[in-house]
């Protein structure tokens, strides 16, 4: 008797139900997986450094709404905010841009 179940990969569930690479509805879900991988990583950052969302936003010199905006992945974040969050944090970033 053969499979009646065919095992599927997430990249073949991303594919067709958001959008092949390289589509507009595609791009917007990948820009969105990315700022929130970033946003995790900033949160997390904080959180192990016990510091509270008021702290990181008066060493930034940004309000609170803003970091609490930036945490969820809310909030379209440029490269120096991201460098000023992280440099008060006391940790780095690397930037690597790839061809794919």
């Amino acid at each position: 008797m053969e499979d009646q179940f065919k095992t599927t990969s997430i990249d073949e569930l991303i594919n067709r139900d958001i959008g092949q690479p390289g589509t507009k509805e595609r791009e917007k879900f990948d820009a969105k997986i990315q700022t929130s991988v970033i946003a995790c990583q900033l949160k997390e950052l904080r959180k192990k450094q016990n510091i509270t969302q008021q702290q990181l936003a008066e060493m930034v010199g940004i309000d609170k709404t803003q970091i609490s905006k930036i945490e969820k992945g809310s909030r379209n974040l440029t490269i120096e905010t991201i460098s000023r969050i992280v440099k008060a944090l006391g940790a780095t970033f690397d930037l690597n841009i790839k061809m794919v």
